[in-house]
C-alpha cells in the first residue's frame, strides 16, 4: 500500500497537507522532513532520506508542497488519515465503476421479475454500501499503516522474491490461504449468535445485482476481508501483486453477485454457486473456489435450469 500511498501524496496529499498543517515559519520545510526521516520507520524509505521512492519502478519526484507541511509524509497521524481516505474513496470509485458495468453489460435483468426481488432494491444496496464502507475503512486501516511502515513482507523486485518461481506461485498460494480462512469466517458469520446481527443484512438480497456486493454490516464486510490483509503479514508478497489482487479481490465480489450464471465449473465458486447461498443461506460459503464447502460437506452444485435464461425469473 506505500505505492499506492506515494502516488496520492504525489498528485493530491503534498498539496492537502501543505495548505492544511503548513510548516512553522520558525523551521524550514526542508529540516521539518529531514527530522521526520530520522525519528519514524516507514516502509517507504529504506535510508534516512527526505523522500525515497516505494518502488523502483515508481519515480515520482516530490514537489515542493511534499515540504511545505508539518505533517511530512511518514507522520503517523498523517498516514492514518490519508490511508483512511484512500480505503474510503478510492473503494466507493472501484465499487460504483465495476458495479455499474456489470449492472449495464452483465447482470441479467430479468431477475427484477423475480417474486423474491425487493422493491427499490438497487437503491437499498447501495444505501446499505454507503453506510458500510466508512466504517469498514477505519477497521481496515490499521493493517495499511502497518504496511507502510514496514512491518509486512511486502517485496519490490523480483528477486527479492524468496525463489524465482514464488513471484508466481503467489498468486495461488494467496487465493488458496485466503480462500480457506473466508470459508470459516463467513461459515462461523452464520451461526444464530451472529448472523442476525451481523450476517443478516447482506442476506436481505435474496436475488442480489451488483450493487450488492459491497452492502454489508460493516463488521460483517471487514471479517471476511481480514485473510487478505493478513496474508502479506505472514507470507511473502510482491507490491504491484499485492495491489492487483486486492483490485481483483473487489471485481470478483461484484461479479457474484451480477447474476449472469456463465460458470458451470464444478471447481469455481462463481455467481449461481453465491446465489444459492443467497437463497438457501446454508451451502456455498467459499470465495473462489468449491473446494472448503466439498471439505465442509455445504457444498450445493448449482441447477441446470439457473443456466437457462426463461426459467430465472420462475
Amino acid at each position: 500500500m506505500d505505492v499506492v500511498l506515494e502516488i496520492f501524496d504525489h498528485f493530491l496529499f503534498d498539496r492537502m497537507y501543505a495548505q492544511l498543517w503548513p510548516a512553522s515559519s520558525l523551521q524550514s520545510p526542508k529540516d521539518t522532513v529531514i527530522n521526520a526521516a530520522t525519528s519514524t520507520f516507514s516502509s517507504m524509505r529504506e535510508t534516512p532520506t527526505a523522500h525515497a521512492s516505494a518502488s523502483q519502478f515508481l519515480q515520482l519526484e516530490p514537489s515542493s508542497f511534499a515540504y511545505l507541511s508539518a505533517w511530512p509524509r511518514d507522520h503517523l497521524w498523517r498516514q492514518v488519515l490519508s490511508l483512511y481516505l484512500i480505503t474510503w474513496l478510492f473503494g466507493l470509485v472501484v465499487y460504483f465503476v465495476f458495479a455499474s458495468l456489470s449492472y449495464c453489460f452483465v447482470f441479467d435483468h430479468a431477475t427484477f421479475t423475480h417474486p423474491k426481488y425487493l422493491k427499490h432494491q438497487v437503491r437499498l444496496e447501495i444505501m446499505q454500501t454507503l453506510k458500510s464502507l466508512p466504517v469498514m475503512a477505519i477497521l481496515t486501516v490499521p493493517f495499511f499503516v502497518a504496511e507502510v511502515r514496514g512491518y509486512a513482507k511486502l517485496y519490490d523486485a523480483p528477486a527479492d522474491a524468496p525463489f524465482s518461481l514464488y513471484n508466481i506461485l503467489q498468486f495461488p498460494f494467496f487465493i488458496l490461504f485466503t480462500d480457506f480462512f473466508v470459508y470459516w469466517i463467513h461459515r462461523g458469520l452464520h451461526h444464530p449468535r451472529l448472523y442476525k446481527t451481523l450476517h443478516k443484512p447482506h442476506h436481505k438480497w435474496i436475488m442480489p445485482t451488483p450493487f450488492a456486493s459491497h452492502a454489508f454490516h460493516p463488521v460483517d464486510g471487514w471479517a471476511q476481508s481480514v485473510p487478505y490483509h493478513v496474508f502479506p503479514f505472514l507470507f511473502p508478497l510482491q507490491k504491484f501483486a499485492y495491489i492487483l489482487l486486492f483490485v481483483t479481490i473487489n471485481v470478483w465480489t461484484i461479479m457474484i453477485h451480477d447474476g449472469e450464471y456463465v460458470s458451470n465449473s464444478p471447481v469455481i465458486n462463481g455467481a449461481a454457486c453465491h446465489s444459492i447461498h443467497h437463497e438457501k443461506f446454508e451451502f456455498n460459503y467459499g470465495q473462489f473456489t468449491t473446494f472448503w464447502d466439498r471439505a465442509g460437506k455445504t457444498y450445493r452444485r448449482p441447477d441446470e435450469s439457473m443456466f437457462k435464461k426463461r426459467v430465472k425469473s420462475e
